[in-house]
């Protein structure tokens, strides 16, 4: 072997890099003085590009292949440097490899409400969060613009930033959609499409994609969630009534329940405030069942606009048939039948019917008829 190619097999060097981060962005290939050998084998592999810096100044970007680093293959390389070596001569340059895959499930939120006019509840705020995922589509400009120098860069240095965008353009979307709070869940994601477009637009200035963007959930203030569940509730409860005598009785089984302490007590309280409800829901003009019969509640005025309530309807008034030697005749009014029974023609054992009664029936079995024969004394008794 001789000399010469003794030296250029000690020049010989592979460059590469395998990543088992999930969150690296940018490696720098490290060598000591950072002396890459003038004919070394660089490796790049699928999902990676490889940038060239050489006297701080960007040479050559590649994508993925094996490559001999010569001057034949690096035309910029040649206009930085003149090679005027006989041999294989190593020279101090940077490789950094650019991860070019897709970052995925990397979250974003809102920290601060997000004001908007809503059409139904007016000035609402609510809160948003999801997942989004990132990708390096301009590997020279990602170095110049964000990484300069930095040796080994992950997505913990850019998502923050990235987060900001996401949040100024989330928030500028829906405050700007005009889409009712509670219909925006069924258009999450023609407005993530709109918010990754969007972001995509800043992001490219960076040499940064947005190709996927995930709003997972949008979400109203305690408050007004606790008001629509109440809202929701009395939807559902239908007969507001029979749900107060509902959760009245709730209550007292409840407190009944209750063993430590104030059990009796809460007991106590419990039906009282069912009685209480009870009596407000049988008394709505303000009079409250005692033990002396009702008994109007203390001072409180009836609003001004308040309404009298209507008059309950008429009674009906029932009309009679009367069945005498096998004929019957009618219908006649209770005045008709009071008549009838002052003069003798209807007695206590006339069969009478009205609609609604089950068959027909002595007149002075039924109650309403009874009493027109109340008047006046009955037939003494036999014997007497």
């Amino acid at each position: 072997m001789g000399i010469l190619d003794f030296l250029s097999g000690q020049f010989i060097d592979v460059i590469h890099w395998t990543d088992d981060t999930r969150d690296t962005l940018v490696w720098r290939f490290e060598r000591e003085g950072h002396e890459i050998k003038y004919g070394a084998k660089l490796t790049v592999r699928e999902g990676q590009s490889a940038v060239f810096i050489h006297e701080g100044q960007m040479a050559d970007v590649f994508t993925p292949g094996l490559y001999m680093l010569e001057t034949n293959n690096m035309p910029i390389m040649t206009s930085l440097q003149h090679w005027d070596h006989g041999f294989q001569s190593p020279f101090k340059s940077e490789i950094y490899f650019v991860n070019t895959n897709r970052f995925t499930d990397l979250k974003w939120g809102t920290k601060n409400p997000v004001m908007l006019r809503d059409p139904e509840f007016g000035p609402t705020r609510i809160r948003a969060f999801g997942t989004y995922t990132i990708k390096v589509t301009d590997p020279a400009k990602f170095m110049t613009e964000i990484v300069g120098t930095d040796g080994e860069f992950t997505t913990d240095e850019i998502t923050f930033q990235i987060r900001n965008i996401i949040v100024q353009e989330s928030s500028r979307v829906m405050a700007a959609s005009g889409i009712p709070v509670l219909d925006m869940a069924a258009n999450t994601a023609d407005m993530g499409k709109l918010i990754a477009t969007t972001v995509s637009g800043v992001l490219a200035e960076y040499g940064l994609t947005m190709p996927e963007f995930y709003i997972e959930n949008i979400s109203l203030p305690p408050a007004v969630e606790a008001a629509l569940d109440k809202r929701t509730s009395m939807g559902l409860a239908g007969d507001l009534g029979k749900f107060t005598q509902y959760s009245a009785a709730e209550a007292m089984t409840a407190a009944a329940q209750n063993p430590a302490g104030g059990g009796g007590m809460g007991a106590g309280l419990g039906m009282g405030m069912g009685m209480a409800m009870a009596n407000q829901m049988a008394n709505p003009q303000g009079y409250q069942a005692g033990p002396w019969g009702a008994t109007p509640q203390q001072a409180q005025p009836a609003p001004a606009a308040a309404q009298p309530a209507p008059p309950p309807p008429p009674p009906v008034e029932h009309v009679w048939h009367i069945a005498r030697d096998g004929q019957t005749s009618g219908p006649f009014s209770k005045a008709d039948m009071g008549r009838q029974a002052a003069s003798g023609e209807l007695t206590r054992d006339t069969h009478v019917w009205t609609p609604g009664q089950d068959g027909w029936m002595k007149a002075g079995d039924v109650q309403e008829l009874a009493q027109l024969f109340t008047i006046l004394p009955p037939p003494p008794p036999p014997g007497v």
